[in-house]
């Protein structure tokens, strides 16, 4: 993983030194209008074979941006939301990298493993640590271990209850891979040292024939089962005690490599009992004549990290790109809930006397005052109307404009009263205007209850999944109760 890792990391600081000169505010906005530019230069080259996919879906996205942000260039804001979307996906790709790269040598910055099959062990009190390793040896296949290597003192009273304990735990340790203790048919786990115990443990068989004292089990030749006495010393500071039980020893055969494994394992055991006292645990060098070479395996999560990295990024460019429809649906919605307002305000104005121009300049007088509170998308439009009505356009081209840009039929229903009205003369468009304004309160009625009813809607997920946490609140403690 690490060259994936610093391949990443290269990729990014070409990427920078090629891209230092263009006008970003930083290294990933630089970047992003880097690849833009190349991106630029190969569709100009390409010339008519042009992806006429891309441009339609640009031409999409230039109307959608022209609509939320009309008063900015479509190119400039086609180019800031690309920018915006590189940069971002760019950033999160490397920070994600690095924070890879940090797990992994987080990994590896304190081994156990010193260099001549050391392993560094705690100091007393300090407890056990855990170490994985894999153990291969010429011409067989490597062998795993999940290995404690154990802590380097209690009163009387103390020490004699912690020995009940551990005598209660010791049938269930010693079995190792066997089922129970009347079932034995592979080595038993003769513990030298119980975690969580003080006690150094030694152990006596009334048959080492069958069952050694480091847990070697010989019933390769057994032919049918034996009982053995297994005797448990218990040695600590100067308190000792003595526990005796008894295990069935049943036969079984080995394949090579099980007794491959079965001897690292028992020499594992010698050497922690010969070095137990010491602070350095010395792996076994050989089996019989056969060299072991030690390695420490790591536990990597930074390949998940990674997959999970890019995972985001890709999420978050793709939620980044459906932000210009969110916006879209949002406008529409404001939009539509100040049609009224605006229809009511057209209507007290021209009824006070006011011509429709008037009108929309008096709008927009008032809405400069409050811009700086709050923007509203209607608001806007209309400012936008008298900019075109004080350049010279004629106020038929202005109000169809209007309707055209706020893309909702009420509007352009709107729009189109106020054109036929300049066009043909019309006495009854107060009386038009105040029906509409009526019209659209009832609809902005139904729109709000609409709103309070998604709104409720969303509500039943966040309940449902309060309702499952209070019935399991109540519910595991009624069970375990009754278990009782």
């Amino acid at each position: 993983m690490i060259y994936i890792y610093s391949g990443i990391i290269c990729a990014y600081f070409i990427f920078w030194m090629l891209s230092w000169r263009e006008e970003g505010k930083g290294p990933f906005q630089r970047m992003a209008l880097y690849i833009l530019r190349k991106e630029q230069g190969g569709r100009q080259k390409k010339g008519c074979r042009r992806n006429w996919q891309r441009d339609m879906h640009q031409r999409q996205l230039g109307d959608k941006l022209k609509t939320l942000q009309p008063e900015v260039a479509v190119q400039i804001q086609i180019r800031n939301y690309y920018m915006s979307q590189y940069s971002i996906l760019l950033k999160v790709v490397f920070l994600g990298t690095m924070l890879c790269l940090g797990v992994w040598i987080a990994a590896r910055s304190s081994p156990l493993l010193m260099e001549g099959g050391y392993l560094q062990r705690n100091s007393y009190g300090e407890g056990d640590v855990s170490v994985a390793l894999s153990a291969r040896t010429e011409g067989n296949e490597e062998e795993i271990f999940e290995y404690v290597v154990e802590e380097r003192k209690y009163t009387d009273e103390e020490a004699e209850e912690l020995y009940e304990q551990a005598i209660r735990k010791l049938p269930e340790i010693i079995c190792g891979r066997n089922g129970s203790l009347e079932d034995v048919r592979t080595h038993l786990d003769l513990v030298t040292k119980m975690e969580g115990y003080p006690f150094a443990i030694s152990w006596e068989s009334d048959s080492y024939s069958i069952v050694n004292t480091d847990g070697t089990v010989n019933n390769e030749e057994l032919e049918e089962g034996a009982v053995v006495a297994l005797t448990a010393h218990f040695q600590y500071e100067k308190q000792a005690w003595d526990y005796q039980m008894y295990v069935r020893v049943n036969p079984i055969a080995y394949t090579k490599q099980e007794q491959l494994r079965r001897r690292i394992e028992e020499l594992l055991h010698l050497q922690e009992e010969r070095t137990g006292s010491t602070e350095m645990m010395v792996l076994p060098e050989s089996v019989g004549s056969v060299p072991i070479v030690w390695k420490e395996i790591t536990e990597d999560g930074s390949a998940y990290l990674l997959l999970l990295v890019l995972t985001a990024a890709l999420l978050l460019y793709w939620t980044k790109g459906r932000e210009p429809d969110r916006k879209l649906e949002t406008r529409r919605k404001e939009l539509l809930l100040d049609y009224p307002e605006i229809v009511n305000k057209l209507a007290l104005y021209m009824g006070a006397g006011m011509t429709i121009r008037n009108a929309f300049f008096k709008m927009g007088e008032d809405y400069k005052k409050q811009q700086k509170e709050r923007k509203r998308y209607a608001y806007e439009e209309v400012l936008i109307t008298c900019y075109e009505l004080q350049s010279g356009k004629s106020e038929k081209e202005a109000y169809d404009h209007f309707g055209k840009r706020c893309q909702v039929q009420v509007y352009m229903k709107l729009s189109t009263l106020l054109a036929q009205n300049l066009r043909k003369g019309s006495n009854d468009l107060l009386r038009v205007l105040r029906q509409e304004a009526d019209n659209a309160f009832a609809e902005r009625k139904n729109l709000a209850r609409k709103l309070g009813e998604e709104a409720g809607t969303k509500l039943l997920l966040p309940m449902m999944m309060m309702l499952c946490i209070v019935m399991v609140i109540i519910m595991i403690p009624a069970y375990f109760s009754f278990m009782v």
